[in-house]
């Protein structure tokens, strides 16, 4: 079996592991009540259930077992993450953000539902991530579960994806130059994605001085992702993406593919993912899906 079909294979083999085990937990967590929460929560289920890459929980899973972590608790801070996320997309995804019709190719919740209950259930889906990484079942140890939510608060507020949020819409008002590009993708895209990666750690109680080379990796692809995510918008399949495209370009908005050029864009890309492989040296053959992820970064369709 040659090296990138076994790495295709593991990685396919994490894709519908880490899917099935969110969903699961999901449809576990957000049972429809019989009274009048009852819509709240299918567009909470609507949002979080089916569809997605499931990235962000496969990076807590691969750095998780680099440390022998359980898998209930690295399924656990996936689901958590997964809360963040989602709850981010149904709130960009709103009239007064991004405006879209479509995620993961169904209506977005405020098509599906309406505006006021969008709100609500992004709302509740970040504070379902708190809650589910303070419960002991996450970890028995308090101060782990309380590391783990202080990161998330950091990675998720304004010195994170909501920051670089902000900085996303006084885009379409500015003119920004690749440094100031670099951070806001830094914030938007790189800090949860950092977050997952050290939420591994945290969990197999790696000290912070033993976490440089992850925060290495998670830096490099994080931002190696969005360069991707800039050439898809601009190359990309519509239908396979499950999104509109093109709306950057449309908003006037300065994005790595503006900036570079695809060629230059794609390259640095490429380099970005070697940087982030590289920091991995360190590890054998347990790192194998850290590097799968890394490849898929720049190889996927959507």
């Amino acid at each position: 079996m040659s090296a990138s079909v076994a790495k295709s294979d593991l990685l396919n083999a994490a894709v519908r592991e880490v899917g099935i085990a969110i969903d699961k937990a999901f449809d576990s967590l957000l049972p429809v009540p019989d009274d009048a929460r009852a819509r709240l929560y299918e567009a909470m289920r609507h949002a979080a259930i089916g569809g997605g890459k499931r990235m962000r929980p496969m990076l807590v899973k691969a750095t998780a077992d680099l440390f022998n972590v359980a898998a209930e608790s690295a399924v656990r801070v996936g689901l958590a993450v997964e809360c963040i996320h989602v709850y981010s997309l149904v709130h960009d995804d709103l009239p007064a953000m991004d405006n879209d019709d479509l995620r993961r190719g169904k209506p977005t919740v405020h098509k599906a539902f309406d505006e006021a209950t969008a709100i609500l259930a992004g709302d509740c889906l970040h504070d379902l991530a708190f809650e589910v990484l303070i419960d002991p079942r996450t970890h028995a140890d308090p101060f782990v579960r309380c590391e783990l939510v202080r990161a998330l608060a950091v990675s998720s507020g304004p010195a994170g994806m909501a920051g670089g949020q902000m900085m996303d819409l006084e885009a379409e008002k500015s003119g920004f130059d690749l440094p100031t590009v670099t951070r806001l993708q830094q914030l938007k895209t790189g800090a949860l994605i950092g977050f997952c990666v050290e939420a591994g750690a945290i969990l197999g109680r790696i000290p912070p001085e033993g976490r440089t080379s992850l925060h290495g990796y998670a830096r490099d692809i994080g931002l190696a992702f969005q360069i991707a995510d800039d050439l898809l918008d601009v190359e990309g399949d519509a239908h396979l993406a499950g999104k509109a495209l093109g709306k950057d370009a449309a908003a006037g908005k300065e994005t790595f593919v503006s900036l570079l050029g695809v060629e230059r864009a794609r390259e640095q890309a490429r380099m970005l993912v070697d940087q982030a492989k590289a920091h991995l040296h360190g590890f054998g053959a347990e790192a194998d899906l850290l590097r799968a992820i890394a490849d898929y970064v720049v190889e996927r369709d959507r």
